[in-house]
This record gives structure tokens, sequence and C-alpha cells, in this order.
């Protein structure tokens, strides 16, 4: 199959790129970055290389493809991230419909059912509605849970503080997902012969947040490295503290607040809160121990 995937070479889309290539299929790599080319095609893929912002880019990139892996990045500019989300959104699925992309696979995230106090997620509930519109095209939205990898951010703060928390309590379940999991998923949902809309949740455990500071500190040597919950205007402040612009440090912190009053999570537990990936939190551990 010919299957264009966006998200340049990052943690989803380069063990994705990897997988479908190793299976035999002509694969396009999307990326914003000249400087990506090269690795690109040392996979033994090719490269299309410009901005998801540039409509007839998009168009040329789907152009005779047979399914396409679509994920819009976490943080457009700094400032009106949502609005930049669902444009590019938008922009992917008018690319779609030129096209006639037959299978779209869209990395999407739990909470997504919800327009309100998701923080960052709020632009992904728009983006599958642009996708539901799509005629002639069967979508996969691939809801996965919070990334493994953003507990590396928790690093400065264990190091200087002695201490890992967040705006919700330790008793919260936390669906997890760690990127492989999603790329395993992703390049299963790509090459199947589905029609219609299909949700499929993809995460890897569900993990009250006490257990975060159980299963890292045990694994960089600080077995009783407490969970503490920060009011919403301490995790904000403490999140401008390390460099996080602010309107991405406010996102973040109404997402918090979200895990916290189970808005988040809602979607995912309605939908019978299915684990199905195969890294653990304390296989992750000996990542996060490596980073530490």
């Amino acid at each position: 199959m010919k299957i264009t995937i966006t998200g340049s070479l990052g943690n989803v889309a380069k063990p994705l790129a990897q997988q479908l290539i190793a299976e035999g299929h002509d694969i396009t790599v999307i990326s914003s970055n000249e400087s990506k080319k090269s690795e690109i095609e040392s996979l033994g893929a090719k490269a299309a290389i410009g901005s998801i912002t540039d409509l007839d880019f998009l168009v040329q990139s789907f152009e005779n493809a047979d399914a396409a892996f679509l994920m819009t990045p976490p943080n457009m500019g700094g400032v009106n991230i949502i609005e930049n989300t669902i444009n590019a959104g938008k922009n992917y699925a008018e690319a779609i419909s030129k096209t006639g992309v037959k299978r779209v696979v869209m990395l999407s995230s739990i909470g997504v059912e919800s327009p309100v106090e998701t923080g960052p997620i709020k632009g992904l509930h728009h983006i599958e509605k642009f996708y539901n519109n799509l005629e002639n095209t069967s979508v996969t939205f691939l809801r996965a849970g919070y990334f493994y990898i953003n507990f590396f951010n928790d690093i400065p703060l264990i190091q200087n503080a002695g201490i890992i928390g967040a705006n919700y309590p330790e008793n919260i379940n936390v669906p997890l997902v760690h990127p492989v999991d999603i790329a395993k998923a992703a390049a299963e949902e790509l090459v199947k012969n589905s029609e219609g809309k299909n949700v499929r949740y993809i995460v890897s455990d569900l993990r009250p947040a006490s257990d975060f500071a159980k299963v890292f500190g045990t694994a960089i040597g600080k077995p009783e490295l407490p969970w503490v919950e920060f009011k919403d205007e301490d995790s904000l402040k403490g999140m401008l503290q390390a460099g996080l612009p602010q309107e991405m440090a406010e996102l973040y912190t109404e997402m918090g607040r979200g895990v916290r009053t189970g808005v988040v999570q809602k979607d995912f537990i309605e939908h019978g809160s299915v684990v199905t990936g195969d890294i653990k939190l304390e296989e992750f551990a000996k990542e996060f121990a490596s980073k530490y």
C-alpha cells in the first residue's frame, strides 16, 4: 500500500514508518524540517518537506495514497494553539477530500468527546468532526491515553524539590500510553479493510497517580518519592517557571483539572476502559530512569 504519514520522525511517526516499511509498504513521511530529509530517506521512505498549513503541499503529499496517518503537532505556535490545531485538521480534511484517500487513521485522545475542560485536547474534538464528515473515506479515531514521555518534564521537579505531582490527587486513575504502542495500533489500522467511522482506544496501562511516584521513585533510587497534589494556580506557576509558554501552561493546567474532575477520562471509561497496549508503567520507568 501507498501510505502517507504525518508527524515527521516524532515519537509515534518514526516507529510507525519503520514498521510499515518492514512490512513492505510504500511510505511517504511529511515533515516541515528540511534537515529530516536524509534521515527519512535512510529509513526507506520518501520525504515530503513542507508546511501542514499549506493546502497545496498537503494535496500533493496525499495524491495517490491508499491511506494516511494524520496527527497534529502538540504545540502549534505557542499562541492561538487550539485555533492553529483546528486549522491544521481542517487542512488535512480538505486535502483528503480533494485527493480521495480511502483510509485515514487519526491520532486523537481520550477526553476528545468533551468540548470543554480538556486543555490541548479541545482542538482534536473539532478535528474528529471534520473527519466524520469525510465522504467515501473510512476513518479510525485512535484515541490515545496520556503519553508516558510527558513525565520527562517532571524530572527537574524531582531533582530540585524531591517531589512529583500535578493538580489532581494520588487516587485518580490515569490512562497512559507509550508512543510505540500507538505506532503498532496505527500500523494495524492503516492496512485494515475497514468501512465507516470507528473509534479505537489505545492505552498501555491504567494506574493511580500514587503509582507514578512509587514506580518512578523506585526506578531512580528514591522509593519514598511523594506524590503532591498542587492547586491549579501553583501548577500553572510551576509550569511557567519551568519555561512553558503562558498559553500552553494554561492549557495543561486545564487538562489536569479535567483529569481531577473526570472529564478527561469519561469517554474512555464509557467505552469500557480497555487496556490493549503492551508497555506497562514499570517498563517505561526504565526509560525514565535513563533520562533521569
